[in-house]
């Protein structure tokens, strides 16, 4: 392992410590090792800009630093000069950084690199299948949201920050995210990746609708995608 990726990690673990279980140093030593992943089968991009900015993707979450959606770019910057790495790529992991979340699913100024791309799938494949459902209902409890609640309809955000407030109950968030990432990826192998991951979702939203209420089969819309 090169030494730049070793001291990134020590100071992503320091960094995270005592984060929220969903935006860890977990998920984001599983988002960079899906990147390193995504990387070898397309055979493209730079490896060490992928990594660097995959580890470095989530050091100030928005969600958790009052809305800053440049903190963590700047922080990555910082962290990334002191190491001695060129400006070049210092600038494009921060560029990464800065546009590689969802932000409610609004048009933003993305750039279209391949390092971009196959990080970006990465980060929204750890939020889809089985660790998905477990991320969103952690966050839901962190949030202190209802599970559910078959009387609240989705919501139409105004904006990314709208979205970002919201305290709509967690299986909303399906609808209005998680079920919407698999037609969004980039690359030939995020694609592929993602729908096995999406099948997984819909059938567990049948599931949790037929535990919720067995009579009732109006409500049961997590068969669509």
């Amino acid at each position: 392992m090169e030494p730049i990726i070793e001291e990134t990690i020590t100071f992503v673990k320091e960094t995270l410590a005592g984060a929220e279980g969903g935006h860890d140093w977990y998920h984001i030593e599983r988002v960079w090792l899906t990147a390193r992943h995504i990387h070898k089968r397309e055979e493209s991009g730079d490896l060490m800009t992928i990594e660097l900015a995959a580890l470095l993707h989530d050091i100030s979450d928005a969600k958790f630093n009052g809305g800053d959606d440049e903190q963590g770019g700047r922080m990555a910057r910082e962290f990334l000069m002191k190491q001695g790495v060129k400006q070049e790529m210092v600038e494009h992991i921060e560029a990464i950084i800065k546009h590689v979340s969802y932000k409610g699913g609004f048009s933003q100024n993305m750039i279209s690199t391949i390092e971009f791309q196959i990080v970006q799938d990465a980060d929204r494949l750890d939020a889809i299948g089985a660790i998905g459902i477990a991320r969103a209902f952690n966050y839901g409890g962190f949030k202190n949201r209802p599970i559910h609640n078959p009387d609240m309809p989705l919501q139409e955000y105004k904006d990314s920050k709208a979205y970002h407030k919201s305290d709509a109950p967690t299986i909303n968030h399906f609808y209005e995210k998680l079920l919407k990432l698999k037609d969004l990826m980039n690359t030939s192998t995020g694609k592929q990746m993602a729908e096995e991951r999406h099948s997984y979702m819909l059938q567990f939203l049948d599931r949790f609708y037929q535990e919720w209420d067995p009579d009732d089969q109006s409500s049961r819309t997590g068969s669509s995608d």
